[in-house]
């Protein structure tokens, strides 16, 4: 299957759910759409994108509330789900075992179906039910990846960034995007074969 699941939640960095539309275009991969009531609200404030243009972005969009949509069911099958960014009540959510709407229903999904599940936690600085919630999540299975820059790239540009974080979160999939400055590869220090 060549599809992923995108969730976008209500946190604060909803330009990297729409960057990873973007990315996962150019790259041949079918993307399924989940945003919350939230994250429409997030667009709005952080972006000059229009929710309805963020959703053409997608090859399918699902309403938020549509919990008897395909990505509901482990019969959907897909190389799994990224949730760019994700708040704390979708992790608190997650780790409960709640399920009472389509994106966390889908997330529950790829935990149970054993795919990859990433969740790129976006809040700081976090309290212990923060770190316990992830915890739980983690020892389900699902990779936590906070959107963390990576500044050995030498960024110049916000794009920059989101290309380099969502190249690592791809590479949780195997996909290559082309937009990640590998370590002792393209930066750092390189290492001399042996003779």
């Amino acid at each position: 299957m060549n599809r992923i699941i995108v969730g976008i939640s209500g946190a604060s960095g909803v330009i990297y759910g729409i960057r990873l539309l973007e990315i996962l275009k150019e790259t041949g991969i079918t993307s399924h759409l989940i945003m919350t009531s939230s994250a429409e609200i997030a667009v709005a404030h952080e972006t000059d994108w229009k929710v309805e243009d963020v959703k053409k972005m997608s090859d399918i969009w699902y309403p938020f509330d549509d919990i008897g949509a395909a990505p509901a069911s482990g019969s959907f099958k897909n190389l799994g789900m990224i949730i760019a960014p994700c708040s704390m009540r979708t992790v608190g959510e997650l780790a409960n075992g709640i399920t009472g709407n389509l994106l966390t229903r889908a997330a529950d999904v790829a935990l149970k179906e054993k795919r990859t599940l990433v969740v790129m936690a976006r809040e700081t600085p976090l309290h212990s039910v923060h770190l316990r919630n992830l915890t739980i999540l983690a020892n389900l299975g699902a990779v936590i990846a906070p959107p963390v820059p990576a500044f050995y790239a030498r960024p110049n540009s916000i794009d920059d960034i989101l290309n380099h974080t969502l190249g690592r979160i791809l590479d949780c999939f195997d996909i290559e995007t082309g937009g990640v400055s590998r370590w002792g590869e393209d930066v750092g220090k390189k290492r001399r074969p042996r003779k």
